[in-house]
């Protein structure tokens, strides 16, 4: 799963949950910006890039979610 892959399923996600979901590509430095789900926030890398497992699982329990959830 790449970066855009990840927003579209997190958009997703919220829409089912009646979250709030916001990107910021400002937030970061270079290619990663910052996602904010609900009252949990994280970073995410380059968009075009892939993440891997571990960074996946990472990015949502900053988010207060499960990977498999998405």
């Amino acid at each position: 799963m790449n970066g855009h892959e990840f927003l579209r399923k997190l958009k997703r996600l919220a829409k089912s949950r009646k979250t709030r979901v916001v990107y910021e590509p400002a937030h970061g430095k270079g290619s990663h910006g910052m996602v904010s789900f609900g009252a949990g926030s994280t970073t995410v890398k380059d968009l075009k890039k892939e993440i891997g497992p571990g960074l996946l699982s990472q990015m949502c329990r900053d988010l207060g979610i499960r990977p498999k959830d998405l």
